[in-house]
């Protein structure tokens, strides 16, 4: 049997279960996916739990994909990367990756049904997605531009990611919003949101709130939920492979 979990906080309006049992279904695997209300400073403890307790792997989303990082034993290049995990699978270590890059880059391909390569993409925010969707584009050698409250935290992620500081004038075509779905935008950001192409909020259902403080479309992070996801599953079923083949 597949056990799979969610930890985070809040989770209680995650569409990853329902997700993630439509993989296991399809894929003819019998398993169940919980998701876990987890506060922050207990991640380590849940997920160290959670492998006691026989689960094949486990999701993780805010606040805890920095303190994920910290408890795998074995990082991907990606997680290493961008200093946070979202996926981790069980095996003889605690195995970290992140797939939110992959979403996210994923999602806006398909959106604009081209490549990211050479294409002017802002990304809101620094934390652990904003990082992992920087590592993306700049691995798929797109320009990327960063903005933030903390001036300091902006210049350290554009020297990790050969981004920008985000420009006065002239925004990016499109813009990825990885910020919470409560918080302020200043007069000027939300001017030039306005008039980009395309803007996406990673956060969806009820949290993608963004919309409310712009006069235009904006697109929810179903998408980009919906490709990381499909990236962990596959992630899990390869190491599952990988350990029936030792």
């Amino acid at each position: 049997m597949m056990r799979l979990a969610l930890i985070g906080d809040p989770v209680e309006h995650s569409a990853s279960p329902t997700l993630h049992r439509g993989f296991l279904d399809e894929a003819g695997i019998d398993g169940e996916y919980v998701a876990i209300r987890v506060a922050r400073g207990d991640g380590a403890r849940a997920i160290r739990r959670l492998r006691a307790d026989g689960f094949t792997g486990c999701n993780i989303t805010y606040p805890l994909k920095e303190e994920a990082f910290e408890v795998s034993e074995v990082r991907s290049d990606e997680a290493r990367r961008t200093q946070a995990v979202n996926t981790i699978f069980f095996g003889r270590e605690i195995l970290g990756t992140t797939t939110d890059g992959a979403g996210a880059r994923t999602a806006i391909e398909a959106l604009l049904d081209e490549p990211v390569a050479l294409k002017r993409i802002g990304v809101l925010g620094y934390g652990a997605t904003a990082r992992a969707v920087l590592a993306a584009l700049q691995e798929n050698d797109a320009y990327a531009f960063v903005w933030g409250r903390d001036a300091e935290r902006v210049s350290e992620t554009c020297r990790r990611f050969e981004a920008k500081p985000w420009p006065d004038s002239n925004p990016p075509e499109i813009v990825v919003s990885t910020l919470p779905p409560d918080v302020g935008l200043p007069a000027e950001l939300a001017a030039q949101l306005e008039r980009v192409d395309v803007v996406i909020d990673a956060n969806y259902g009820s949290r993608c709130m963004l919309a409310k403080q712009l006069s235009r479309e904006v697109i929810p992070g179903d998408a980009m939920l919906e490709a990381q996801a499909r990236a962990s599953f596959d992630f899990w079923l390869a190491h599952l492979d990988r350990v029936a083949n030792d």
